[in-house]
């Protein structure tokens, strides 16, 4: 009907929170938080309490929506920040010639960015060399600043499955890396090009992943499978990262942290994406994200 809704992804169909809430509780109306996932996230405990005694209590059919039917939307459409941290991967680093750093180095991606599972990504008139890169992303649930590593998942609402597009013909200038552009790579356009950071399907709640710093990625174009690794190589995981972006800046409900991709990008071996691809990104127990690929009229 074209309202925007959180639902709860049950057994390959989708409860419609909202209607399920009017329906169980005899209610006028639904509470927002259930039209908005950063303010659920936001709510703690007595909201998700809300959600599980929807999902055990409703079971009629009719609250029960298809997939196929339904447009899949980014899991937290405004986040306030969406950090994403370069060459987090060993094996990645030496694919691209890049040199890990000392510290984690984040750059931002921007909410245009976002776009949900199954809806395209755009190839921009201005874009050539369009790339992918599986992530698991990790979803902040509560504030928090300095954040020590030992505790740092008490901080995470869940996982996500993302993409982290990458334009590099902006990303990189002309001449790199022979010719060193003394302000360095360009962050903005090579990531945060409308469309550039698919998120979804779905959030997993931290709960169902006991550890998210042993979970297998992959990704394909057109079934081809390009990349493959495991979260257990990465070089900052997800508690440091957790303690590295919180340094002079609060987390809040529904920020979102991409994580870093494991080797296969498309960039060393020549390859990107065009229109009519398809595009795959997995996380081992988080899901599947799926995109087309569109060429901007």
């Amino acid at each position: 009907d074209g309202v925007r809704r959180v639902g709860v992804f049950i057994d390959g169909k989708v409860l419609d929170l909202p209607r399920a809430y009017v329906a169980v509780y005899e209610a006028a109306e639904a509470p927002d938080f259930l039209y908005d996932m950063r303010k659920l996230i936001a709510y703690g405990r007595p909201a998700l309490d809300i959600v599980e005694e929807l999902a055990h209590k409703c079971e009629d059919p009719a609250f029960y929506l298809d997939p196929d039917t339904i447009r899949w939307e980014p899991p937290v459409l405004n986040p306030e920040k969406i950090f994403a941290v370069a060459v987090n991967y060993r094996a990645h680093g030496q694919e691209t010639g890049m040199k890990p750093p000392e510290r984690p180095y984040f750059f931002p991606k921007f909410p245009n960015a976002l776009v949900g599972h199954r809806q395209p990504v755009v190839k921009h008139k201005v874009a050539q060399r369009v790339d992918w890169e599986v992530e698991l992303v990790v979803v902040v649930g509560k504030p928090g600043k300095y954040i020590d590593p030992s505790n740092a998942l008490d901080y995470v609402f869940g996982y996500a499955v993302g993409n982290d597009i990458s334009i590099r013909d902006w990303q990189f200038p002309p001449g790199w890396p022979q010719q060193l552009n003394p302000y360095g790579q360009n962050w903005i356009w090579g990531k945060s090009m409308d469309t550039a950071a698919p998120v979804g399907p779905y959030i997993v709640t931290k709960d169902e992943i006991p550890d998210p710093n042993r979970l297998g990625l992959r990704l394909w174009v057109n079934g081809n499978l390009e990349q493959e690794g495991n979260t257990s190589e990465l070089i900052f995981n997800v508690q440091q990262l957790m303690h590295w972006a919180s340094q002079g800046i609060t987390l809040k409900p529904g920020d979102l942290i991409f994580t870093g991709t494991p080797p296969g990008v498309g960039f060393p071996k020549g390859k990107f994406l065009k229109h009519g691809d398809v595009v795959e990104a997995e996380v081992e127990r988080v899901g599947k994200l799926m995109n087309p690929v569109v060429e901007e009229r």
